[in-house]
């Protein structure tokens, strides 16, 4: 079960709060921890990362963050995985990578955890689109699915070897079974 832990507060004293783990989250003036990260949970999320990254990075395309706090639109979320397009990533001066990140990701992904509530996970996904987030992910382990979500915040269901929408620009080929097949070490 996901814990509220104070509604009715601003997003300016949320940020001001000491870091939570796991995270917590600012959406629609509630705080809301997500849950501790279980096995499937952290396995797809580190695939995906890694899987994404070894096509992105190298050419300079994008990046996929794990857990990366992005706050924007009267919100703070952390994303399972937020990809950032490579001119979109928030740079100091020196070049480094920015410190905060406060503006929207690109692709948001979300892997809904047994305790978690789908719909407080799809309004943020929403939110993100709401905002300019070309892509969101709901991935549901359990149903054997992922749902899309698309600027206007269009939503489509993907199952089995319909081959699932991913950024453009990032040569991936990816259906709900290769996905989800990444769970099995047998």
């Amino acid at each position: 079960m996901t814990a509220v832990i104070q509604p009715k507060t601003t997003l300016e004293e949320f940020l001001k709060l000491p870091e939570t783990k796991p995270a917590s989250e600012f959406i629609n003036g509630e705080i809301i921890q997500k849950p501790m990260p279980q096995a499937q949970h952290s396995r797809l999320r580190g695939k995906f990362c890694d899987v994404i990254n070894q096509i992105a990075e190298p050419a300079k395309i994008a990046y996929a963050f794990p857990e990366l706090r992005c706050t924007f639109g009267g919100a703070s979320i952390v994303a399972d995985i937020a990809v950032f397009r490579w001119e979109r990533i928030p740079l100091q001066p020196s070049g480094k990578i920015a410190y905060r990140f406060e503006i929207n990701p690109d692709w948001a992904i979300e892997i809904i955890s047994p305790e978690q509530n789908v719909t407080k996970v799809l309004s943020k996904l929403l939110h993100c689109s709401q905002y300019g987030t070309e892509l969101g992910w709901l991935i549901n382990p359990e149903e054997e699915s992922i749902v899309a979500i698309f600027p206007g915040k269009k939503v489509e269901l993907y199952q089995g070897a319909t081959f699932l929408p991913v950024l453009n620009a990032i040569a991936l080929e990816l259906t709900v079974e290769i996905v989800l097949g990444w769970l099995n070490f047998s």
